[in-house]
């Protein structure tokens, strides 16, 4: 049956599916995922995340910093010092989102092996014999 004929629109479909896809964005994105990981055992610094997340500049650092604060995953934490000392932390949500990025990283380690086995034989049986 035709996607037409079963009275569900392409429009429906997408509106429905852009709330989770937006989450979906975010949270899975190369520098959220790492600084969700580098603050999943306290409260960290700026600095020390900036520092610990190879090739993040401080603009891009600074920007998925507040996307996470505004989507509730990370809190923001300002100490009346001089100078003033910033630290973040994971809300309970993120700790639970951590909790599932280490299964998935887990089950990424578990069979890294077997999926590069599979892309070398795929490689094999579909790449073009050399002239």
């Amino acid at each position: 049956m035709s996607q037409r004929n079963t009275g569900v629109t392409v429009q429906a479909v997408n509106a429905q599916a852009c709330p989770v896809r937006e989450v979906l964005d975010r949270v899975s994105g190369k520098w959220s995922v790492q600084i969700l990981v580098a603050a999943a055992h306290g409260p960290i610094r700026f600095t020390e995340l900036e520092r610990g997340i190879e090739g993040i500049s401080r603009r891009m650092l600074t920007l998925t910093l507040r996307n996470l604060e505004r989507d509730g995953l990370v809190t923001r934490t300002v100490h009346p010092t001089v100078p003033p000392k910033v630290e973040y932390e994971l809300t309970p949500v993120a700790q639970e989102l951590h909790e599932t990025l280490q299964r998935l990283t887990d089950w990424a380690e578990r069979n890294r092996v077997y999926i590069a086995e599979s892309r070398a034989a795929y490689d094999e049986e579909h790449m073009p014999e050399p002239s």
